[in-house]
């Protein structure tokens, strides 16, 4: 009976850079006004902005309708309108260069994701590869205690 030299694949070196969070290379890449442009975007679509707005518009409303002061701005508040129309154009642009730095985070992101599944799909190839010399190598073992246990028991 010959001992067959059973090998085995090289163990696996990690030799790539860990894995990187996107949103935190993401926020190293925003710029000062980026960031204002988010803060704004955040603050202009919560609930305090929208009761807090209505409060104020409520207030000039009914300070001018009631006449309890001087009329600044009289109904129909073409004056309100304006304000009104500025901050909507203004928000809607703020709001806009979020988004777009939303979909370059995204961008970010899915290149991560993809990065971490490259390396992953290297992984499982070398795990299935060794799996599989150790498929060959039990197999041989299996063998070799076959034949072993017909030479004990020739009878069998």
């Amino acid at each position: 009976m010959s001992l067959n030299k059973l090998e085995f694949p090289e163990p696996y070196k990690h030799n790539h850079p860990p894995v990187c969070d996107a949103h935190a290379l993401y926020e190293e890449q925003l710029t000062i006004s980026q960031k204002v442009a988010d803060g704004i975007a955040c603050a202009v679509g919560s609930w305090e902005f929208i009761i807090l707005q209505a409060f104020i518009f409520g207030t000039w409303i009914s300070l001018n309708a009631a006449n309890w002061f001087y009329h600044w701005d009289p109904y129909p508040f073409v004056l309100m309108n304006l304000v009104l129309s500025l901050e909507a154009s203004f928000a809607a642009s703020i709001i806009l260069i979020s988004q777009s730095q939303e979909d370059r985070r995204d961008k970010i992101e899915a290149r991560e994701h993809c990065v971490v599944n490259e390396k992953t799909e290297v992984e499982v190839r070398v795990i299935l590869d060794h799996l599989a010399a150790q498929d060959i190598a039990l197999s041989t073992i299996y063998n070799m205690l076959q034949e072993l246990q017909i030479k004990a028991n020739p009878k069998h």
